[in-house]
């Protein structure tokens, strides 16, 4: 058995390297607690990060002092787990910033042999640890990584970076949802302008009067959650997780503080579905806020799923499906073929086919494609069309692996891809759409560039 790579953390005294290390080595391994100093001696442990396997060291927190003293030999053997690392990741608090012991510990690592990446830990608050994330940009280790060790945020991003430095073939990531099961309750979030008709939709479902309606626009002010189990036509019972949400409307007219806490609240909903459905008003055709929020799920990584209600009292049916399937292919151009679905809430009728598109969407949303067959798509697509070479120098595209689903994202490493024009990378990701079953959900594709371990050093 071959010797796993070893990847060192680093940094100033209670910066969150302890519950880094519980995080990736999937056990509470060593000691946390808001004292600085709790961890003196290396802990070593072997990580499982989305498939790739890795011995993670956890050292002391990093301190001035004289050799012979504790902290002075805390730091001794901080220094003996970084040179024999692969890798150091470099923890630093980002809700309390960049501090001069910080700095100092970048001073040591430039002057180190081991290629460093720096994690921006304590994330999980955007606006309180922003600054810090800027900071950290000072250190002069390239970007930093948004990261919260609490709640496993980043972690993605965590291996893209530390992949060029452990291993580059095998590696078949796995993710870190534990209800990706097809039997799973569905989450589904039910979103649209006032008035379409979202409240009526779900009581339809339901059976029963759940929800207030009515003609006046945003009776909803909530998004309400209701665990509920459909009948499907095939005779199973599957479990849904519905949320009705209040109307999203454009931000100018969106005046009282109640409206803006139920805009804010839609945004929320959407945050915790899985599919969320854009019920459209068939009497008014799609509107251009229809299309921003479309764009807003979409941008969230969400599996859409879009509806025309009312469909029972709409008129020219079919002139007006070609309409509104038309203006979605121009003004939603980033993803062609979107699930487009006529119902009606007051009748019930297409609500089974509905439900029906929702669970394929999110089964195509949740998919994984292996390592091996990912790339031999990959190796025909480029054979196919080959990268430009700007300059008369060729970019090399090498290697593709799939880092999580849900939505699904992607990894290119190669060389030069910051030079790869926006074209190109419409090409490879309309590809995994088309000829990898991922249909019209949100495709996430990131471009990379091996680092070399011995830039920047003996500045």
């Amino acid at each position: 058995m071959s010797k796993l790579p070893v990847v060192a953390i680093i940094g100033r005294p209670n910066v969150g390297k302890s519950t880094l290390f519980n995080r990736l080595v999937g056990k509470k391994l060593a000691l946390v607690d808001d004292r600085p100093g709790v961890t003196r001696d290396r802990r070593e442990g072997d990580a499982d990060l989305l498939g790739l396997k890795f011995r993670l060291v956890d050292t002391a927190g990093f301190e001035e002092d004289d050799p012979q003293s504790l902290p002075g030999r805390m730091r001794a053997q901080t220094q003996a787990a970084v040179d024999g690392a692969d890798v150091a990741l470099f923890v630093i608090d980002a809700r309390a910033g960049i501090v001069p012991l910080d700095e100092e510990i970048g001073r040591w690592l430039r002057g180190a042999k081991t290629p460093v990446i720096v994690l921006a830990n304590k994330c999980e608050g955007k606006a309180a640890s922003e600054s810090g994330l800027m900071e950290a940009y000072s250190l002069g280790f390239g970007d930093p990584i948004a990261f919260s060790a609490e709640h496993g945020e980043g972690l993605g991003e965590l291996f893209t970076d530390l992949l060029p430095f452990i291993e580059r073939d095998e590696v078949e990531p796995v993710d870190t949802f534990d209800d990706e099961s097809d039997d799973a309750p569905l989450k589904l979030a039910i979103v649209g302008r006032p008035n379409a008709g979202k409240s009526t939709l779900v009581n339809k479902m339901l059976g029963e009067d759940r929800m207030i309606t009515g003609p006046e626009a945003g009776i909803t002010r909530d998004s309400i959650t209701i665990d509920w189990a459909w009948p499907s036509p095939d005779g199973r019972l599957r479990e849904v997780r519905l949320i009705d949400t209040a109307g999203l409307r454009k931000k100018s007219k969106v005046e009282d503080k109640l409206e803006r806490l139920s805009a804010a609240d839609t945004r929320h909903a959407i945050d915790f579905a899985e599919v969320v459905v854009l019920l459209l008003d068939a009497t008014r055709g799609l509107e251009a806020q229809d299309l921003r929020i479309a764009d807003q799920i979409f941008s969230e990584g969400r599996a859409l799923v879009i509806a025309l209600n009312k469909w029972d009292v709409a008129e020219n049916g079919s002139s007006l499906y070609q309409g509104v399937r038309g203006a979605l292919e121009e003004g939603f151009s980033q993803v062609r073929g979107v699930p487009l679905l006529t119902i009606s809430a007051a009748t019930g009728k297409g609500i089974d086919q509905l439900l029906q598109a929702a669970f394929e969407t999110r089964a195509a949303w949740s998919q994984r494609i292996g390592t091996g067959a990912l790339n031999r798509w990959f190796e025909d697509a480029i054979e196919k069309n080959p990268p430009p070479a700007p300059g008369g120098r060729r970019i090399k595209l090498r290697y593709a692996t799939q880092i999580k689903t849900r939505p699904p994202s992607f990894v290119i490493f190669g060389t030069r891809v910051d030079q790869l024009p926006e074209s190109y990378r419409r090409y490879l990701v309309n590809g995994i759409r088309r000829e990898l079953g991922f249909g019209a959900v949100p495709v996430r594709l990131t471009l990379r560039a091996p680092k070399n371990p011995f830039d920047d050093k003996g500045d």
